[in-house]
């Protein structure tokens, strides 16, 4: 994952600074969420509100996936995204590379971003970036348990964007840095959700109490 925010060139690193991925050319060991999680959160929660104010008809040719749930979670964007990266400890290149993810998603399904799926295509996401670019990322029983879903749920969210994604995973230094200058533009301060997000998607609540679910499972690494 380093090469992507590091990769010296053509490519300017100030976007990396900036966003919290490095400072000064290494990668962020920092327990704190950097600033890029606010933007990511701004960005979708943006494109929540630009597809709420549009008309049910435009929605008619908009596709219905496993990532849908029966009703938006309770907890924001924002908060689901800090509590991945405080749990997951992934690098948070990861979070850029999941935005690549779900963009590619949503084209390749016509399907549109929504309070029912977002939260699904996050922790799916952020898993699967961190499986194809860290040298060390949690088990998805682990992942399952940080994001409010059972293990068997999140295993068929994994299978079902690697095949929407034609298992092409790559994600190369001008495609990374591309995401990187769009989250950039985003408002740091992020953009509230309007609508009321009540009880999570078939979820227990237990699942968000605070205590660690590190006791749960064990870290994976990867060969």
């Amino acid at each position: 994952m380093e090469t992507l925010a590091t990769d010296p060139g053509i490519i300017d690193s100030g976007v990396y600074l900036r966003l919290g991925l490095i400072v000064e050319g290494k990668r962020l060991h920092n327990k704190q969420p950097p600033p890029l999680l606010s933007r990511l959160a701004s960005s979708l929660e943006i494109s929540l509100l630009l597809q709420h104010d549009k008309s049910p008809s435009e929605f008619q040719h908009s596709a219905v996936t496993v990532f849908d749930g029966r009703s938006p979670p309770e907890i924001t964007i924002s908060q689901y995204l800090d509590r991945i990266f405080n749990y997951s400890r992934c690098s948070p290149s990861c979070f850029v590379v999941a935005y690549i993810y779900i963009h590619q998603f949503l084209d390749v399904t016509r399907a549109h971003l929504t309070p029912l799926n977002v939260h699904r295509l996050l922790v799916t996401s952020v898993m699967l970036a961190a499986k194809v670019f860290d040298d060390r990322y949690y088990n998805n029983a682990y992942y399952a348990r940080v994001g409010g879903v059972s293990t068997k749920e999140l295993n068929r969210l994994e299978m079902k964007l690697l095949f929407a994604l034609d298992f092409k995973l790559q994600v190369d230094p001008l495609t990374f840095h591309s995401h990187c200058c769009l989250l950039e533009k985003q408002n740091s301060d992020g953009v509230q959700i309007e609508w009321p997000i009540k009880e999570a998607c078939r979820l227990n609540k237990e699942t968000w109490r605070k205590s660690t679910p590190e006791s749960v499972c064990s870290q994976t690494t990867a060969r």
